[in-house]
């Protein structure tokens, strides 16, 4: 009886591919929220059956506020774990700990499948926001430790949309040698691009901007409040004050006016100090505008410290006032979007009371040409990606495996 030839070749199906994603989603942040929803709809139109991980410190509600956006992705938190474990808050220390763990997995054994995954990467992508800097100094980990997988895996290395300021001191070499070994590298704002000595970009926020994001209610109100408690350096009673004395200088009464909230809670406590001088002002949690949209309309006037409530509103047409809670993080933020010509008045001094403005936000032409830049960004970040193929070792015996060496045995007698 012949023995079958277990040595024919037999065909695989195509691996597919396998995109991982690092961002801070799950807070939730309306911000962080919307960034990561943008990249996994445009992976869920380019790529959809890919593979695609989420790296986020908050796996579980991130995967109830993302679910069904891409059909296979997925979440997990490996990489702001091995941050977090990082023995110092030191970045270089942090940096060194966690590219180090990456190569070693057994320095964290608990991760180790994690770890692995990260390694079989085809694309990496740290994807943008304002939380590699000075205020959460061991995240430059999640730089270190997305390099590091690319280095293991032969796959594409990314990072889009980064805000970088405020820097730690001393640091702007480590983040130019990480930077290095990335293949794409964007930054949102000019003192970012100094930082790294590269062109300035955009906030990966305009790649998702469309009707979907806004609500289709008629009846708006007339001024919109975005005021947070969080990171606010001048102190949450300076900043009710400054926003009462805007209202009152431009005479909105209070049932004219809408407060929204980016982070549950965070921006619920400064609407509290003014609650009693708003009667008949709505509140739109953030459970309502991430399920129904913001209500936004042109004829609108804003006043927001939030950055991104600042670019959706203007974007919408909606003029307004972009208030700096804190000089070496917010304002940065927000001058980047004037810059980029929202038509708003930016706030850094809140003893003044600026006029109501009234020149809208940005243009429909600006916008499509800010969603096209980042769209032609995507097709560079998500190319195809042809992989070295290493170089068998040894002699033609031992490139087969033992299984195929046994039978090889058994035909031979």
């Amino acid at each position: 009886m012949p023995v079958p030839d277990r040595t024919a070749s037999v065909s695989k199906p195509a691996r597919r591919a396998l995109y991982y994603l690092v961002a801070p989603v799950g807070h939730p942040n309306y911000g962080d929220e919307l960034i990561a929803a943008s990249w996994l709809r445009h992976l869920a139109e380019v790529a959809p059956g890919a593979d695609v991980w989420v790296d986020t410190h908050s796996p579980g509600p991130a995967a109830v506020l993302l679910d069904g956006l891409h059909p296979r992705a997925k979440f997990t938190d490996t990489l702001w774990r091995l941050c977090w474990e990082a023995p110092s808050e030191d970045p270089w220390q942090a940096a060194a700990w966690v590219r180090e763990a990456m190569h070693n997995p057994g320095m964290m054994p608990r991760l180790h499948h994690g770890i692995e995954l990260l390694a079989g990467v085809d694309v990496i992508h740290v994807v943008g926001g304002g939380y590699i800097n000075k205020l959460w100094p061991k995240q430059i980990g999640l730089l270190a430790g997305a390099a590091a997988a690319a280095e293991r895996s032969g796959g594409r290395a990314a990072m889009t949309g980064q805000g970088l300021l405020p820097a730690c001191d001393d640091v702007a070499p480590l983040l130019r040698a990480l930077a290095d070994r990335f293949e794409i590298v964007e930054v949102r704002d000019d003192a970012s691009a100094e930082l790294l000595d590269v062109p300035v970009g955009l906030d990966d926020a305009f790649i998702g901007i469309g009707p979907h994001l806004y609500g289709a209610a008629e009846d708006v109100p007339e001024v919109m409040l975005c005021l947070q408690s969080d990171l606010v350096e001048v102190g949450v009673g300076k900043l009710a004050g400054a926003v009462l004395s805007m209202l009152r200088s431009w005479k909105i009464p209070p049932e004219k006016i809408g407060v929204i909230e980016g982070v549950p809670r965070v921006d619920r406590e400064v609407f509290a100090l003014l609650e009693r001088e708003l009667p008949g002002a709505r509140f739109y949690p953030f459970s309502h505008i991430w399920t129904h949209g913001l209500p936004v309309s042109p004829g609108q006037t804003w006043i927001s410290t939030r950055f991104h409530l600042h670019m959706l509103a203007a974007a919408a047409g909606a003029s307004g006032v972009a208030v700096s809670i804190h000089p070496d993080y917010y304002a940065t933020k927000h001058r980047s979007l004037a810059a980029l010509g929202s038509n708003w008045t930016v706030l850094e001094d809140l003893n003044q009371v600026p006029d109501r403005p009234k020149q809208g936000g940005y243009t429909p032409e600006a916008l499509a040409g800010f969603k096209k830049a980042k769209r032609d960004l995507a097709k560079s970040i998500y190319a195809p990606v042809i992989r070295p193929v290493p170089e068998p070792e040894g002699p033609p015996e031992a490139q087969v495996t033992p299984l195929r060496r046994r039978w090889a045995r058994i035909i031979r007698g």
